[in-house]
């Protein structure tokens, strides 16, 4: 059988139309899909002001958020200690100070106990991350950013979609920030976008995009051109022969072939090059068609999840992702608990599937930040979960695949080495 990779693609039937007329009409760089784009944005958030920033990288909102707000220079940030390393990187680039706070193991995302503690008179705005897809429990968030006078700027990199009682992720502080690469729940092949509450910061943030060089044409034909390599290197059929024997030869000496495919860790200050860049017409006009057909992308995974749930719930040793009553997972990620969580992602590679172990930061462990704050017991549980497939372009038949496939091998794991399980319950 095909292997089933771990991340998918989300592309829009008329993918190819759209990049074909940009063209025949000189509007891959600049047109008028830009405006369209950050006004339907805007509709399917429901309030707030947006602004579409750069052409390869969501973080860029964040600068452009951070800069906005002027904070003063030294001015700490509560980060979750459980993200990917560049968000708190570019806090730091911004003139600002990441302090980490732990993560619930239960949900992955922010602990309001941990921000409370890592609250000092210089911090000035909290940063919850709605990780996997599930929205933080922003009740006591908010509650103390109140107390504290503290902006809360929501990462929304994963959860487009995602919503807390009724209300969408990344409407519920002061600015949230979005990112549109290949993998992420709406994929326009690079770029982000900036969630404004008020009318002035949104201008300011606006002003810092305008000030970036537009793209040259070549760059985003580059952008266009990678996209759709990663995607096809990434079906199963082709993912078979491309990526997977590689996989497969690493799974046997404890090898992370993937890590070659990361940015690597480093400061970012400067900002390099690439990351310069206004956000493109063309993916514009690829943003505003997957938003048309956002609804069918989420109902699609949440189904894939509820399979997944259904197969891998009842296993003994396995604490299946929490969707908690006032709050819609996305799943951008389905993350569980397992008993040996290596053993058992070696074994579902050895048979097809890139069960994979979780690939953001415990960011307080890496030397980038050298964090002499206290422990993360949390953000470390959490880091033992895996990455199950869920996304929506795999057939029901491949999902119930994979489902199986690790309820067996949670089995066998279990009964060869008596493992118990790695992660907290909740």
């Amino acid at each position: 059988m095909a292997a089933i990779a771990r991340f998918g693609s989300r592309i829009v039937p008329e993918l190819q139309q759209i990049v074909n007329e940009c063209r025949a009409t000189g509007q891959l760089v600049q047109g008028p899909h830009i405006e369209l784009f950050e006004a339907a944005f805007a509709r399917l958030l429901g309030s707030g002001h947006v602004r579409t920033c750069s052409t390869e990288y969501g973080r860029m909102a964040l600068y452009f958020i951070l800069r906005a707000f002027e904070f003063p220079a030294g001015s700490e940030i509560i980060v979750p200690a459980l993200t990917f390393w560049v968000v708190p990187e570019i806090v730091r680039v911004a003139g600002l100070v990441p302090v980490f706070a732990d993560v619930d193991p239960a949900t992955f995302t922010l602990s309001p106990e941990a921000m409370a503690a890592a609250i000092t008179p210089r911090t000035v705005a909290v940063l919850p991350t709605h990780l996997y897809g599930l929205a933080c429990d922003m009740d006591p968030i908010l509650d103390l950013a109140r107390l504290h006078s503290l902006k809360v700027i929501e990462d929304c990199a994963h959860s487009l979609g995602a919503t807390w009682k009724g209300r969408m992720a990344g409407t519920l502080g002061d600015a949230s920030f979005f990112s549109f690469q290949a993998f992420k729940p709406l994929n326009t092949y690079g770029g982000g976008l900036a969630w404004l509450r008020d009318a002035d910061i949104a201008r300011r943030v606006g002003a810092f995009a305008d000030a970036e060089a537009w793209p040259e044409e070549r760059r985003v034909e580059s952008i266009l051109s990678s996209g759709k390599w990663q995607h096809t290197f990434i079906r199963p059929k082709v993912f078979t022969f491309s990526l997977f024997p590689i996989w497969y030869a690493a799974s046997f000496v404890d090898g992370k072939p993937e890590e070659r495919l990361w940015e690597s860790v480093r400061r970012l200050d400067p900002l390099p090059a690439h990351y310069r860049g206004r956000y493109s017409n063309v993916q514009a006009a690829i943003g505003l068609a997957g938003l048309a057909r956002l609804p069918e992308f989420i109902e699609r995974t949440r189904r894939h999840a509820r399979i997944l749930d259904d197969l891998l719930g009842g296993v003994d040793g396995v604490t299946i992702p929490r969707n908690p009553s006032d709050r819609t997972h996305v799943y951008y990620q389905y993350c569980a608990y397992v008993p040996d969580s290596k053993a058992l992602v070696r074994r579902c590679i050895r048979r097809g599937v890139d069960v994979a172990p979780m690939h953001v930061d415990v960011c307080p462990r890496m030397p980038l930040f050298d964090s002499k704050g206290p422990g993360t017991p949390g953000a470390d549980t959490a880091a033992t979960a895996v990455q199950v497939p869920v996304y929506e372009s795999l057939t029901d038949a491949e999902i119930e695949r994979v489902g199986r496939l690790v309820r067996d091998q949670v089995g066998r794991v279990a009964r060869t080495q008596g493992a118990v399980p790695s992660g907290a319950r909740g």
